[in-house]
Formats: structure tokens, C-alpha cells, sequence
């Protein structure tokens, strides 16, 4: 097999493309022929600053992947050679609040990742592929989608008739976006480019606002929103977008915070006076992925691909990402062959 490993702190174009043995499912787990892996912030954070995760080398990077089950370990009882299927990002993430036992089976980060043209993975840790997806369509999945999933309807509660602030056209940004119109709720979207918000009004977002020409940009969601503000804002910015996201939020309304994109200081004070709840969203349980799975099947969604980098570029699809020029996801194809 061959993977592309995390071998120093020196970055993308430091990434190395080696071979290994073919692994070998362990009771309990199964052997992935994966087609395809997307990208996620995280993924790029973890190439470019390994040292502050404190990842051991080598380390195969990307959290996301979907592939064929090409062999089983004893004990597997509900997966079979030739099934399609995705990896979750959490391993030992099935239902229930998250834990520190969870978080230490993250793909790509405390474990090996999907970057790999062979992975072994939990049984518990992989779930059936929808049908009406492509490889490279499901690779995107586990962990950007699930994202909006859990901001949207675990911790945000969204209702229809209800109105959604969205920051930027990223993965997370683009499936809340699909989501929130499934769902029948209004959607506020705000990017610096104006051909994104072309793209994103033609997917069903009802108010696109540049942040460039309106840096108050928080002045004109609540203008949109008769000043009361939105009932739920997926904040995928971080610490230097946080305080607008406030003041664009109503009175009980929720923040599910996502990102670390940005930097800077966060003033409470808005918090305990709009009495807003915010929740840390870390991706999301097995259940959730199931549940969004059904959801994605009965609405016919399709994931939003910027473009597909083929394996042997990988370095590629990271620096595109770093760019981020992308309009929801980019894709690293392995050859089906592979």
C-alpha cells in the first residue's frame, strides 16, 4: 500500500509519499481500499503545525475517506467484503456526549488517516456509503458535513420558519447551507467574493452580504432581520469573527462554534446579556452520522466538489486549500485500481 505520511514540521511540500506493508484488520476491524479522502481545515492545520498537536512521525494525515471493505477481522459481524463505505472521523465516537476517550480516536490526527490507499478502521468506526453517491462525493462527508449536521440539528435544534447566519463558502459552510434549506429554514450568508454568493444564492440562500464593501456586516443581518437577529449562527470564523456573530445573534439564540481560522479577544459581555448559548462543536457521534446519512438519501443531496486533486498530488490539494479560493470541498481521488 501506499500513503502519504507527516514526517516533519516543515509543511506541506515536506509531505512524504511511501510504502508500506498492507495492513491487517485486528478483531473487530476491517480493511478499506479507500477511493477518495477530502480535505478539511484541520487536516491542512495538522500538516503545517504538527509540533502544537504533538503528532508523532510519521503520521498519515486527513480525517475523511470513503472505499471498499477488502477484507474482515474475526468477530465482524455487520460489514462484508465488497461493502462501500465511509470511515468516521471519531473511531470510538458511537452516541452520547463526546469524551476524552472519543477524542482520542480521531482519524488523522491521534490515529492514523485516510490519505492511504489501504486503512484498517473500527467496525464500529465505518458506516454504509448512500448509494446515490460517488467515492469522491462521500469522502466528503465525515467530518465537515457532520459538522453542520451537529451545529444545525443536535446543538442549534433548528427549526423551519427559523433563520441561519453562515459565514464563508467552506465545507461546513455549504453543507449548513444545503441542510438549513432541507430543513425550510431562511439562510443569511456572508463571503468576500461575490461570485461565491452568486453560487450560494443559486443553492437557496436568501440574503448573500460581502463583508469586504459591509465590514459591519453584523449591522446588516440585523437589518435583514428586523434587528432582532438570527436564531442560530454556524460560526466556522473563530475568535476574530465571534463578536459580530454575537451581535448578528438574538436574544436566546444559539452560536455553534466551529472555527479557528481567526484570532482575537472575546467579550462575555454580549454573551450574558443576549443570554446566548454557544456550543463547542467537534464533528459528531456514529448515531449522528447515521441520522444524517437517512437525511442526505430522502432529500437527493449531492456534496458541493471545488475540485478533485488526483493521489500522487496531494501536496497540491493542501496548498489549494490553504489558497482558499474553494467553493465547498476539495478531493484527493486514488486510482481505482490503487
Amino acid at each position: 500500500m501506499q500513503a502519504w505520511q507527516i514526517v516533519s514540521d516543515k509543511g506541506i511540500d515536506h509531505l512524504e509519499l511511501t510504502t508500506r506493508a498492507q495492513p491487517d484488520p485486528n478483531v473487530g476491524q476491517v480493511r478499506v481500499n479507500v477511493k477518495a479522502t477530502a480535505l478539511n481545515f484541520r487536516d491542512l492545520l495538522t500538516v503545517t503545525d504538527p509540533v502544537s498537536r504533538k503528532l508523532p512521525y510519521p503520521r498519515i494525515p486527513n480525517s475523511d475517506g470513503a472505499g471498499i471493505v477488502t477484507a474482515v477481522g474475526p468477530n465482524v459481524k455487520n460489514f462484508k467484503v465488497g461493502d462501500h463505505v465511509m470511515g468516521c472521523f471519531f473511531q470510538n465516537w458511537l452516541d452520547g456526549p463526546c469524551t476524552q476517550e472519543a477524542m482520542n480516536s480521531a482519524l488523522g490526527g491521534a490515529l492514523d488517516g485516510m490519505l492511504a490507499t489501504e486503512v484498517c478502521l473500527n467496525e464500529a468506526g465505518i458506516v454504509q456509503k448512500p448509494s446515490h453517491l460517488s467515492f469522491v462525493e462521500a469522502a466528503t462527508l465525515p467530518c465537515a458535513a457532520l459538522t453542520a449536521w451537529n451545529a444545525l440539528t443536535e446543538a442549534g435544534q433548528l427549526k423551519a420558519g427559523q433563520t441561519v447566519l453562515l459565514l464563508g463558502t467552506g465545507g461546513v459552510s455549504i453543507f449548513a447551507l444545503q441542510f438549513a434549506k432541507m430543513m425550510g429554514a431562511r439562510v443569511i450568508i456572508i463571503s468576500s467574493s461575490d461570485e461565491k454568493l452568486s453560487r450560494a444564492a443559486k443553492m437557496g440562500a436568501d440574503i448573500c452580504i460581502n463583508y469586504v464593501d459591509n465590514p459591519q456586516w453584523h449591522e446588516q443581518v440585523l437589518h435583514e432581520t428586523n434587528q432582532e437577529g438570527v436564531d442560530l449562527t454556524v460560526e466556522v470564523g473563530g475568535a476574530g469573527t465571534l463578536e459580530r456573530s454575537l451581535l448578528a445573534t438574538k436574544v436566546g439564540g444559539t452560536i455553534g462554534l466551529i472555527g479557528v481560522l481567526t484570532e482575537g479577544a472575546i467579550n462575555p459581555n454580549i454573551i450574558l446579556r443576549k443570554s446566548i448559548r454557544i456550543n463547542g462543536i467537534y464533528v459528531g457521534s456514529r448515531r449522528m452520522f447515521l441520522d444524517m446519512n437517512k437525511a442526505l438519501v430522502l432529500a437527493g443531496i449531492h456534496p458541493v466538489i471545488d475540485h478533485v486533486v488526483p493521489f500522487e498530488q496531494a501536496p497540491h490539494a493542501f496548498h489549494a486549500l490553504k489558497s482558499a479560493r474553494h467553493f465547498g470541498k476539495i478531493v484527493i481521488e486514488i486510482p481505482q485500481d490503487s
